[in-house]
């Protein structure tokens, strides 16, 4: 009312101050709205008095952060201090409440640290701002000028604004360290290290551990070629376990002083990793190079590469993988980064992820990739080549098996990595993978060449004289090749399967003859083992021929090997179709001998069951020659004898007739006897 009073009156003397202080009062009294209507008008006014310039601001600047505009308050103090910083410093002390400072001084703090870091608007300043308004005059020469067009000033403007406000903000509470390090950083922006670097050891003499004022004297002691001094101050840094205080200081940091910065800390971490390879050494080197990719802005190539390598040997896998990945999400192709991936994959025993790295690495560049794995332990380079190898042979082995044409870049891929292995290993597995890469590519010469090479011409390994054969197939009887494949049968017939599938059909039929031929000569002299490799070339080549798959289930029969002859002549009988009945009956004879040597007798008089019905005669002669019908008619008591106890009266009869065919046995008449008994009141007919 005294204000509104004297406001009244003709005299307008103290027309400004009046207005202020009404405006203040309005504030107190929370009527913003009348408030702000007083400051602008001081603001405002076209001979504007300094002093009542300065509280208006200030009262304008607490309105603005009420209503969330901590910029604009900012900059209103900062405009206050360059006017008077005394007068502005009165005015806070007299007119702003307890209350109320706390939360301003923490709003200046925090708004001068991001005009400080240009991280207020984008472009890197405040000149992105859109407001304008009219009327403030600046510094001495009292000349009207817009106030918010400080908002366009250069960037270099700003840190003598800032250091201002942070003078401001250590005379209202000279205890405050963030008031200080807001200064230093201000006076480090403006070119005056020398000041910035007293103000922050006056503060660091006051807390000896504080992270945020051990980084900015590092860096300054760098700047003034302190080497020694800064490595001191980064090493204190790092054992305060702080090194996030870096974000901040980084975006004052000048270009410059972060390259130096960042030249530093790598030279300094790579300095550490070729000296102890201890843990605390590996350790320290981590921290340099986090200090020198936060100084890069994020992304260092080469420190996040050696500090991947730091963390795999610290065992932080995952860690590792996660610089690994920083770096191919800007490179995919570094060959660095998929092979070290790899080996991080490899430790962890995660087969795929690593074969994906290592042979993604090989395509890029595999003379980078081959000395890395070759330094890698005996144990690891032999899992390694391990994996590849697997791989590579299940995918060339799909391709070749399903006689899928690939694109140049899947086989292209299989030849770069079957090369490597040569290389890495002198293995004959590796030789002999690059060998089947070559004829799968049809480079076949290219082939023969690398073998006689790696093994000679008369190589004594059966899996390289069996790749010879076949590439020699042409230039040789089909009896020579022969012998050499069927040595291969005898050891692998996967491979021979495999091996198969470069021979064009009109020699795999004369191949599967000639194998054939010469096992059932060499059945006739009871060398049963080498007979054992022609059949099975024989059944191979020929695609499961009936015929062939017969013959080797007698060879195997001979070798007691009943248990694979049984699967060779179920094939047979799954094929059954135009067959003779006289030549199933004898399927079902062999079927039935193998089930009973194998002790499954159910099976083993089903099966005889079946070839008495299909040609009586002909089972009848092979069941005398081999079991006996003594033996055999045993078998069918027995299992008769099992259904009639579990009271399965049909098949029992039917057994027990069945086997009386075979030899009218006294234990199978009364069996048959019993069964009538039992049985009566069941029609069994």
């Amino acid at each position: 009312d005294m204000c509104e009073q004297l406001l009244a009156a003709e005299q307008n003397t103290y027309h400004n101050t009046l207005l202020a202080l009404r405006g203040f009062c309005s504030l107190h009294a929370q009527d913003h709205h009348r408030a702000l209507q007083d400051f602008q008008r001081v603001i405002e006014h076209d001979s504007p008095h300094p002093n009542s310039c300065i509280k208006a601001l200030c009262g304008r600047g607490l309105i603005r952060i009420s209503g969330g505009s901590n910029y604009l308050t900012a900059l209103d103090y900062i405009t206050a201090c360059q006017l008077k910083l005394e007068e502005t410093i009165f005015t806070i002390k007299s007119y702003v409440p307890w209350n109320q400072r706390g939360l301003l001084l923490k709003v200046l703090q925090e708004e001068g640290q991001m005009m400080l870091q240009k991280k207020r608007y984008p472009g890197g300043s405040s000149v992105s701002f859109h407001k304008k308004q009219t009327g403030l005059c600046t510094f001495l020469t009292l000349k009207v000028f817009c106030f918010d067009l400080l908002a366009f000033f250069p960037p270099s403007r700003d840190a003598p604004g800032v250091f201002q406000l942070a003078s401001l903000l250590v005379e209202l509470d000279s205890s405050d360290e963030a008031s200080r390090i807001l200064c230093a950083d201000a006076l480090y922006q403006m070119g005056r290290g020398e000041e910035a670097h007293r103000l922050l050891a006056l503060a660091l003499s006051r807390n000896p551990q504080r992270a945020p004022v051990l980084a900015r004297l590092a860096l300054l002691q760098l700047k003034r070629g302190l080497v020694y001094d800064g490595n001191q101050l980064l090493k204190r840094v790092i054992r305060t376990g702080d090194s996030s205080c870096l974000l901040p200081i980084l975006d004052i940091f000048q270009d410059e002083d972060r390259k130096l910065l960042q030249s530093h800390c790598r030279w300094r971490a790579l300095a550490i990793l070729k000296g102890k390879q201890e843990g605390a050494a590996i350790k320290e080197a981590i921290a340099h190079l986090s200090f020198a990719i936060l100084a890069a802005g994020g992304y260092a190539e080469d420190c996040l590469l050696t500090r991947a390598r730091c963390y795999g040997r610290l065992g932080q896998m995952k860690t590792a993988i996660f610089d690994f990945n920083a770096v191919l999400k800007e490179d995919p192709r570094n060959v660095q980064a998929l092979s070290g991936r790899g080996f991080i994959h490899l430790a962890l025993r995660q087969q795929k992820e690593a074969v994906q790295d290592l042979i993604s690495a090989l395509k890029v560049e595999a003379g980078a990739v081959i000395p890395a794995i070759l330094s890698l332990k005996p144990e690891a380079q032999e899992l390694v080549t391990e994996w590849l190898l697997q791989h590579g042979r299940a995918t060339l082995t799909k391709l070749v098996a399903t006689k899928d044409h690939p694109g140049e870049e899947t086989l292209g891929d299989l030849l770069t990595m079957a090369k490597a292995l040569t290389k890495i290993c002198k293995a004959a597995q590796h030789h002999i993978f690059y060998a089947d890469v070559l004829m799968a590519n049809g480079e076949h010469q290219e082939a023969l060449k690398h073998l006689q090479e790696a093994f000679g011409h008369c190589p004594a390994e059966d899996f390289a004289r069996a790749r010879l054969a076949v590439l020699q197939l042409q230039s040789r009887s089909v009896a020579e090749a022969a012998a050499p494949l069927s040595a291969l049968a005898r050891r692998d017939e996967k491979d021979l399967a495999f091996l198969l599938n470069f021979v064009d059909t009109k020699q795999l039929q004369h191949l599967a003859q000639a194998a054939a031929q010469e096992g059932k000569v060499l059945m006739r002299g009871h060398h049963y083992e080498k007979a054992l490799g022609y059949h099975s070339l024989a059944v191979l080549a020929s695609r499961d021929s009936p015929r062939y798959l017969r013959r080797r289930a007698a060879c195997l029969t001979h070798l007691k090997k009943y248990q694979r002859a049984l699967r060779d002549m179920e094939k047979v009988i799954q094929g059954h179709g135009s067959n003779s009945p006289k030549t199933r009956a004898g399927d079902h004879c062999c079927q039935g001998f193998l089930l009973l040597a194998l002790a499954e007798e159910e099976a083993a008089v089903q099966h005889y069951m079946e070839a008495l019905q299909l040609d009586e005669p002909l089972t009848l002669g092979t069941i005398t020659t081999c079991p006996g019908r003594e033996t055999l008619t045993k078998t069918f008591h027995k299992v008769a004898q099992n259904n009639l106890e579990k009271q399965r009266y049909e098949e029992a009869w039917k057994i027990t007739d069945c086997g009386l065919k075979i030899d009218k046995s006294t234990e199978l008449q009364k069996l048959r006897a019993r069964l009538k008994r039992e049985a009566s009141s069941c029609s069994i007919h």
